[in-house]
């Protein structure tokens, strides 16, 4: 079971890691290049299509799951693993979720981009160190 455990929460962050990622090199240096009115009304829809089924198994389950380790991997790697998770969400809920509903209520793109995607990349480095922590070697607690 512990080994399951590990391997879904290495999946997990590796693949919501990739999502940010994708984010941060693709889709937002690919919105800077466009008018204002675009780029807040691809924004404004993207914020409400991420909240799918499949990204909150990603941005939830890899926390909960990398918090689970901690039954059999009781090292400071799989406990800063879960750390750098559970900042990432605290990020995402105190910084970037609140500029959305900010931009979606009228917010300006002036008042938005810089600040998020600065949150953005904290948020992406947090969750590429979980997942590179949890893909290194670690002892099984008994």
């Amino acid at each position: 079971m512990p080994e399951i455990i590990l391997v879904v929460s290495r999946v997990l962050a590796g693949l919501l890691a990739g999502v940010y990622l994708a984010f941060l090199l693709a889709v937002m240096p690919a919105l800077h290049s466009q008018p204002d009115d675009v780029f807040i009304k691809v924004m404004n829809r993207i914020n409400v299509v991420i909240v799918n089924p499949i990204f909150v198994v990603l941005f939830l389950g890899a926390p909960i799951v990398t918090a689970v380790l901690v039954r059999w991997h009781r090292d400071a790697v799989t406990v800063l693993a879960i750390v750098t998770a559970v900042l990432a969400v605290v990020i995402t809920v105190v910084a970037n979720i609140p500029l959305n509903h900010a931009l979606a209520n009228g917010g300006s793109r002036t008042a938005f981009e810089k600040p998020w995607i600065a949150w953005h990349v904290v948020r992406t480095l947090l969750t590429c160190a979980s997942f590179g922590l949890l893909a290194l070697p670690r002892a099984t607690a008994g």
